[in-house]
């Protein structure tokens, strides 16, 4: 990280804490909800399967950042997917660039080639090892992996929703985001139990038996881009939701937090790691501060 966009975001964290601000930081633009998997734990794919125009999403950036977002997001369904003439997510992420965002990610499913150096982060959903991870996401593991080392840059990070099936996989995620070139790091979330897909949820035990193997693979070094700090938080779903710091943008409508707000309940329930993150960072949770200081300088 520059040390520019470090101390914008310093200054940008103090207020915060010190006045009590709502101000955002983060946002997130979808791009399409068209996907080309239907993986058993997503309940935002295909509902639509409208490309945005560029000039939609364009006006969407110019808003969120207007808004003071610094740190921007692309997702989908699939971002590679996305197209508007001969518009790809690779120039989406170049005119976020040129318009003043400080940091750039792009979530994908990893199915497609990975030619993207101009992001900042590349979260790549792997789900678990071979096994599980097809068992979620259909027959995409080797293409995945192929993907990932035909890749152009060393901007990936894998990132995992931990459920029910593939629990058990969170080690040999850990040790492949450590052992695969260009994969920096890996970022995991808990399964948020949207209404059709409640049967994956983890229960507390479960939850706290996954941070017990994350904390351990990273007192093995593994490079995992979370905040141990948080874990208790997010067994027991008592960080604060939603998080005003983050905004989603979709088809011209602003959600504070995620889309997941609209569902009832589901706040209750929120599985993001990052969420717990923000939200316990902005309200100077100082072990949560040093923690993320420190992990924001390694991994971006």
């Amino acid at each position: 990280m520059k040390v520019t966009s470090f101390l914008r975001f310093a200054g940008f964290g103090i207020k915060t804490i010190l006045f009590r601000k709502k101000d955002p930081i983060l946002g997130t633009v979808i791009v399409t909800d068209r996907c080309n998997l239907k993986c058993k734990h997503c309940s935002v794919n295909n509902i639509t399967a409208v490309m945005h125009p560029y000039s939609q999403i364009q006006g969407e950036m110019k808003q969120l950042y207007d808004m003071g977002v610094r740190i921007l997001f692309f997702c989908g369904g699939e971002t590679f997917l996305w197209k508007d003439g001969d518009k790809s997510i690779r120039d989406l992420v170049r005119e976020a660039k040129q318009m003043g965002f400080l940091i750039v990610n792009v979530v994908t499913n990893g199915t497609f080639p990975i030619d993207l150096p101009e992001a900042d982060l590349i979260l790549l959903s792997l789900d678990g090892d071979r096994e599980r991870h097809n068992a979620v996401r259909g027959d995409t593991f080797d293409t995945i992996m192929e993907n990932i080392r035909n890749a152009t840059s060393d901007n990936i990070c894998f990132y995992m929703a931990i459920n029910q099936i593939n629990k058990d996989a969170i080690a040999e995620v850990c040790r492949l985001a450590r052992d695969t070139a260009n994969v920096r790091a890996v970022s995991f979330n808990f399964h948020t139990p949207y209404p059709d897909t409640r049967e994956l949820a983890l229960s507390k035990e479960e939850k706290r038996e996954c941070c017990e193997v994350i904390k351990k693979m990273m007192k093995e070094k593994v490079p995992v881009f979370n905040l141990k700090s948080a874990f208790p938080y997010l067994i027991e779903n008592s960080f604060p939701t939603p998080c005003h710091q983050c905004v989603v943008i979709e088809n011209g409508k602003v959600s504070v937090c995620g889309r997941c707000i609209d569902v009832p309940g589901l706040c209750e329930e929120c599985g993001y790691f990052f969420v717990a993150e923000y939200t316990l960072l902005f309200r100077g949770n100082p072990k949560v501060i040093f923690e993320m200081l420190r992990t924001y300088l390694k991994y971006v």
